[in-house]
């Protein structure tokens, strides 16, 4: 048996495991998922020493790591070495390779619920792991595209690295202003179980021109995107590039395609069944 992991700290919160032994049950694989919760002081050692091990196909990573564990693998792949981030190891014989699927996750997700971004202009709120593959792809696909974080620093720095056409401004999340997007984009926490009741955005801020995509996933429907929809924007939850993201850590670990619908269906029954 292969062995695949998510990495982060803490992980019990992660459907990725459910997810994922899905897709390998589905296809018959010999792998089995689990989570393994990392604290940012055994993360080199747990990667040199269990990464490494010939029956380990690679991992996920996810907060706090996605940064740190840039400087642990031995190669990055393009995306990941752009977005400055990576949320997917790959053991090659026991070379480690990083790669950022974050991105194509959104691409994807945002592609059927959008379509082209073209002349789409965006607000990210957040600057983390996923708010950096973000940034990454809605610069070079949207018109405009402003950053906001509750540390505006860490906006501004995001901003100031952020490489693509879009015309790309930052500030603090008191500085929300939605009248002329197209495009909100939730990447930090807010809303996340147990927390359901919080919402990044007061709801006198949404309006019906809006896509208000919320990457938290537990529960389905955010406080944000309840709100989103009284005030008649579209919406999309986390479910969508979480599975999209997994098909693409997936096919990098198997060389298969994944299941992706299975892989969601499998997401959404065990957050109805926890609900």
């Amino acid at each position: 048996m292969r062995r695949c992991y998510l990495l982060g700290y803490p992980v019990g919160h992660s459907m990725s495991g459910v997810m994922h032994n899905a897709a390998f049950r589905h296809l018959d694989l010999d792998v089995e998922y689990s989570l393994r919760g990392v604290a940012p002081g055994g993360l080199a050692r747990f990667i040199r020493e269990e990464l490494t091990r010939g029956d380990v196909a690679g991992a996920n990573v996810t907060v706090p790591h996605k940064v740190a564990v840039m400087g642990l693998v031995d190669e990055l792949g393009k995306e990941a070495e752009e977005i400055g981030a990576v949320n997917t190891i790959v053991n090659d014989g026991g070379c480690l390779r990083g790669h950022n699927t974050d991105g194509v996750g959104a691409e994807r997700a945002l592609s059927e619920a959008y379509g082209s971004l073209g002349g789409a202009r965006v607000v990210l709120l957040g600057a983390g792991g996923a708010a950096m593959a973000l940034a990454h792809y809605l610069s070079r696909e949207a018109e405009s595209l402003v950053i906001l974080n509750r540390d505006p620093l860490k906006a501004r720095l995001l901003a100031e690295k952020t490489r693509g056409g879009a015309e790309v401004t930052w500030g603090g999340l008191g500085k929300i202003d939605l009248g002329g997007a197209d495009i909100l984009v939730n990447s930090t926490p807010v809303g996340m179980h147990p927390d359901t009741c919080e919402s990044p955005v007061e709801p006198r801020l949404l309006h019906g021109g809006l896509l208000v995509f919320d990457l938290v996933y537990n529960p389905v429907k955010t406080r944000l995107l309840r709100d989103a929809e009284a005030a008649g924007a579209r919406t999309m939850s986390g479910v969508p590039m979480l599975v999209y993201q997994g098909a693409e850590a997936f096919r990098l670990w198997t060389g298969r395609e994944a299941p992706a619908e299975v892989m969601r269906k499998a997401v959404l029954a065990e957050l109805e069944a926890h609900r």
